[in-house]
């Protein structure tokens, strides 16, 4: 199975048994035979490096999440009070995408990056809240309301089972983001050259548009936090939450964007 969120989705570590794993013996062979197996495998399987001998634990992940998504935090209220532009909110998105495939594409976990992508996104997030908040008021805290209650619900599906993760999941996931992902394009094109965009126009369909985000988005958070798991099962060194946290950071940041949009679309039609 492989996340759709592609910090987690090209790292192995978060996928295989890359360190030292806890995994059941194969089905098939002798139990006998299967433990000595099992323990010659872990014997084997690479631990952490010196430097890193302690293992990713869930709290490190936590913590780490916290202060990504505290300086996201800082770089949107600054944007606020500077009322920046369009133009430099433009120019924060692009290179906040610049820095965030400069840490997921890096095979060295890069802190630093993924600090600098909070930053700068927050500048972008920051600008765009501004911005809606100029035509609906209070429509930042219903959001930001929406994104905790999103991830609270999420999370809680996901712990008892609700939702599970299965390759069927993944897959239908998958081609729906990537779907989603082309549409979006292709609709900020024609609003960028004088078209009309989907979700200018009145009606139903760009709340069930937008709907359909808000619902990707958080389904998403499924996948990021069943390899979560998978990497504090797997024993990963502890640098390696540093990855999990910015990818949790990065789907929180989509969510939170389509909801507000859907806010907008909702008290608009008001």
């Amino acid at each position: 199975m492989q996340s759709k969120n592609p910090v987690f989705a090209r790292n192995a570590e978060f996928r295989n048994g890359g360190y030292a794993t806890f995994d059941a013996p194969p089905s098939g062979r002798a139990p006998a035979d299967a433990d000595a197996r099992t323990l010659e495998d872990w014997y084997r399987k690479p631990s952490a490096t010196p430097t890193q001998s302690r293992r990713m634990t869930l709290d490190d992940v936590v913590v780490r999440t916290a202060l990504l998504g505290g300086v996201l935090a800082l770089g949107a209220g600054a944007a606020w009070l500077a009322n920046v532009g369009l133009g430099v909110a433009i120019g924060a998105a692009l290179v906040g995408f610049v820095l965030a495939m400069w840490a997921q594409l890096s095979k060295k976990v890069r802190p630093g990056v993924m600090f600098a992508y909070a930053a700068v996104e927050g500048v972008f997030v920051g600008a765009i809240s501004h911005a809606y908040a100029g035509f609906y008021d209070g429509i930042v805290g219903q959001a930001v309301l929406g994104t905790l209650g999103a991830f609270a619900a999420m999370l809680l599906a996901y712990k008892t089972g609700l939702i599970r993760n299965s390759p069927k999941f993944t897959k239908v996931l998958t081609i729906a983001g990537l779907g989603y992902l082309v549409f979006a394009v292709v609709n900020l094109g024609f609003a960028a050259f004088g078209g009309t965009s989907v979700y200018s126009g009145g009606g139903l369909l760009p709340i069930l548009v937008s709907g359909f985000g808000v619902v990707l988005a958080s389904l998403f958070l499924v996948l990021d936090f069943d390899y979560v798991e998978r990497g504090v099962r797997n024993g990963l060194p502890v640098n390696e939450s540093w990855r999990a946290a910015f990818g949790l950071v990065v789907t929180l940041v989509w969510l939170y964007l389509e909801i507000l949009r859907l806010i907008a679309i909702l008290r608009g039609d008001d």
